[in-house]
C-alpha cells in the first residue's frame, strides 16, 4: 500500500494510492503518514476503506507533494553505512554511527533545494529511509522489523564546506590520574551538523511511504541518484554496511523510537559506469538544476536546486 501527504484546500492531508495515476484523500484527521500509522489499526482500516469507497479522488499528476511525516520526532541518519567503498574508512567504529537532522530541514517532492551562495560546496546523498510504526526501546534484532510501518525516500543533502567551518581542531581534555593535575590533552577533531546536514531544505522526503508488507527485503532494492537526466549514483541498499534490523535494534539502545521517526539508511555511493564522479563531487550551488533519487518499487524523489 502507498501512502503520502498533500496539500489539500483543506490543509495538509494523507491520501492512500488507488491506481498509478489516482490518490484517494483519507478523512479529515489523518493530516499525514504519521496520523495513520499513530491510529489503531481498526481506526486505521476504517479511514482507508472510507476514503477507496467514497472519498475524495485527485490525479497523482497534480498533487502538491509534502514530507510524508510533517514533523517527525527524529530524523536520525546512519554515517558512512555503505560496504561498496570500504577503502573510504580509515578508521572507525565498528557499530552504526548516528546523527540527527531537524524536522524543519524537510521538504516534499518537487519542492526546491534552496541554497545561499555562502552554503559553499554542496551536494546530494540518495538514502533508503525506514518509517517507524511501533515505539520501542532496547529492541531485540530478531524484533526489530515488526516495528517498521515502511520506506521512503531521503535526499540527506550535505554542505562539506560548512561542515569545514565548523569543525574544531582542539586538544580535549582526558582525565590522567599520572599527572599532576589529573589531566592529558589529546589531539582531536571534531564538526557539528546542524547547518551542513540540518539546514533548511537539506531534506528532500517522499514522495510514498510504501508498508512493510509491499518490500518484502529491503536489502534488494535498486536506488539511483540523476542529475539534470544523467546518471550519477546506481547502487543497491544490499551495500548497507549495516541492515535494517541491526540498525534498529542498536539505535534504540540510546534512543527510544517512537511512531513516524525516519531512520536515513546511509548514503548510496557507487558511482553509474561512464558518469566521470562522484555524486559528492556534483555541487548543486555550482550546477543547479534537478535532483532526481529512485528506489525500486517506491519511486522518485525530485527536487530542484534554487539558489536564494
Amino acid at each position: 500500500m502507498k501512502f503520502a501527504t498533500i496539500e489539500h484546500t483543506s490543509g495538509p492531508a494523507a491520501a492512500v494510492a488507488v491506481s498509478e495515476d489516482e490518490v484517494a484523500v483519507l478523512p479529515a484527521e489523518f493530516t499525514d503518514v504519521e496520523a495513520i500509522l499513530r491510529a489503531s489499526e481498526a481506526q486505521r482500516l476504517a479511514a482507508i476503506r472510507e476514503a477507496t469507497e467514497a472519498g475524495e479522488r485527485l490525479p497523482v499528476a497534480e498533487l502538491s507533494w509534502l514530507p510524508p511525516v510533517l514533523r517527525p520526532g527524529k530524523v536520525l541518519c546512519v554515517a558512512l553505512n555503505n560496504s561498496a567503498n570500504p577503502e573510504r574508512i580509515l578508521s572507525g567504529p565498528d557499530t552504526p554511527a548516528m546523527f540527527l537532522k531537524p524536522s524543519s530541514s524537510l521538504v516534499g517532492h518537487g519542492r526546491p533545494i534552496r541554497l545561499r551562495e555562502n552554503d559553499g560546496r554542496v551536494h546530494p546523498e540518495p538514502e533508503l529511509a525506514v518509517i517507524v510504526g511501533r515505539a520501542g526501546a532496547d529492541i531485540a534484532e530478531d524484533a526489530a522489523m515488526s516495528h517498521v510501518f515502511g520506506y521512503t525516500i531521503l535526499n540527506d543533502v550535505t554542505s562539506p564546506t560548512l561542515r569545514g567551518e565548523d569543525t574544531f581542531h582542539y586538544r580535549a581534555i582526558h582525565p590522567d590520574p599520572e599527572t599532576a593535575d589529573g589531566v592529558r590533552f589529546v589531539e582531536s577533531w571534531v564538526s557539528y551538523p546542524a547547518r551542513y546536514k540540518g539546514a533548511d531544505t537539506f531534506g528532500p522526503l517522499g514522495p510514498w511511504v510504501i508498508t512493510a508488507e509491499d518490500i518484502p527485503d529491503p536489502h534488494d532494492l535498486r536506488i539511483t541518484c540523476s542529475h539534470n537526466g544523467r546518471l550519477v549514483t546506481d547502487d543497491t541498499t544490499a551495500n548497507l554496511r549495516f541492515g535494517v534490523a541491526e540498525v534498529i535494534s542498536f539505535a534504540s539502545r540510546y534512543l527510544t523510537l517512537e511512531p513516524g521517526d525516519v531512520i536515513g539508511m546511509g548514503t548510496a555511493l557507487r558511482s553509474s559506469p561512464g558518469a566521470g564522479s562522484a555524486v559528492q563531487n556534483l555541487d548543486l550551488n555550482r550546477f543547479g538544476g534537478l535532483v532526481e533519487v529512485s528506489i525500486d518499487r517506491i519511486g522518485t524523489l525530485a527536487n530542484p536546486v534554487q539558489l536564494r
